[in-house]
C-alpha cells in the first residue's frame, strides 16, 4: 500500500475506497510492489510462522494473495472481504472450493464462536473509523489462545506525510488520491489514530499484545529492491494479538 500523502476531499460523484472498480488494476500491483510484496507480506507471513492445520480467517483478503501464501503453507484459509469484485480475483487464484465470503468488518461476522485459531487482518483496520466492534467480533470468532495478526499504516508515517500536520492524538481521516497508481479516479478514505489509540482498542476488546513490529524490505526481496533495502524506511506496523487461555475447570480465581 502506497505511502500517504494528503490530498483534497473527492467531489460528491467520486466513489470512495470502491475496490470493486479497480480490483484488477490494483490485485496486479500489489503483486509485485515494494509495499506489498516486499515489505507487508512477507512480515505478515514472518509473525504467522508454522501454520500448518491452523483454521485462519483472512479478514480483508482481497485478491487473496495471502490466503494462498498461508495454504501454501498448509493452513486451512477462510477469506472475507466487502468487494466482490476482489473475492473474484480470489476464487480464480484459490479455486472453486475456495470458502469466501462477502461481508463487511463493520458487521457481525458470519462465523460460529471460536471457529478459527488465527485472523489475519492485513491493511484493513486503517478503513475503520471505530476499530471497538469489529475487533470485539474478531476476538470472538478466535478460540482461546488464538491470534489476530493485523497490520497497518504506521501511525507515525500517518502523522509525518501529511500536511497540515493533525494532533498526533487525535483520530482523524483524510483522503489519499490513487489515481496515479492505478490509472483511473481511485480515492481512498484512512482513518489514522496514535499507537497508544491502537493499543487501546487491542486491550478493550480482549486481546493481549504479544508482538509489535516495523518491518523493513524482506531480505529475500533484496536483489528486487536493492535501494530500499539499504535505506530502510517506515512503512507499516504489524502486531500479534492473542486471546488469553480461559482458566481451567475449578481453578481458583
Amino acid at each position: 500500500m502506497p505511502p500517504a500523502e494528503h490530498h483534497p476531499q473527492p467531489g460528491p460523484s467520486s466513489r470512495v475506497n470502491d475496490y470493486d472498480s479497480f480490483a484488477a488494476s490494483y490485485a496486479a500491483q500489489s503483486e509485485t510492489s515494494l509495499v506489498n510484496a516486499g515489505i507487508e507480506r512477507p512480515a505478515m507471513l514472518s509473525l504467522a510462522g508454522d501454520v500448518a492445520g491452523r483454521r485462519i480467517l483472512d479478514a480483508g483478503c482481497g485478491a487473496g494473495p495471502l490466503s494462498a501464501a498461508l495454504r501454501d503453507r498448509g493452513a486451512r484459509v477462510t477469506g472475507l472481504d466487502s468487494s466482490a469484485g476482489m473475492l473474484e480475483l480470489a476464487r480464480r487464484r484459490l479455486g472453486a472450493d475456495a470458502e469466501l465470503h462477502v461481508a463487511d468488518l463493520g458487521d457481525p461476522l458470519p462465523f460460529a464462536d471460536g471457529a478459527f485459531d488465527d485472523v489475519v487482518a492485513s491493511l484493513v483496520l486503517h478503513y475503520l473509523e471505530d476499530w471497538g466492534p469489529t475487533l470485539t467480533e474478531m476476538r470472538r470468532v478466535l478460540r482461546p489462545g488464538g491470534r489476530l495478526i493485523a497490520s497497518v499504516q504506521h501511525p507515525f508515517v500517518d502523522y509525518m506525510v501529511q500536511d497540515p500536520r493533525p494532533d498526533y492524538f487525535a483520530t482523524t481521516d483524510y483522503t489519499d488520491a490513487w489515481d496515479q497508481l492505478l490509472g483511473q479516479p481511485a480515492p481512498m478514505r484512512f482513518w489514522r489514530r496514535s499507537l497508544q489509540a491502537m493499543t487501546g482498542a487491542f486491550t478493550a476488546a480482549g486481546f493481549r499484545l504479544a508482538v509489535l513490529s516495523e518491518p523493513t524490505v524482506d531480505p529475500a526481496a533484496r536483489e528486487v529492491f536493492p535501494d530500499e533495502f539499504q535505506h530502510p524506511k517506515l512503512s507499516f506496523l504489524l502486531f500479534v494479538l492473542e486471546v488469553p487461555l480461559e482458566p481451567a475447570a475449578g481453578s481458583a480465581g
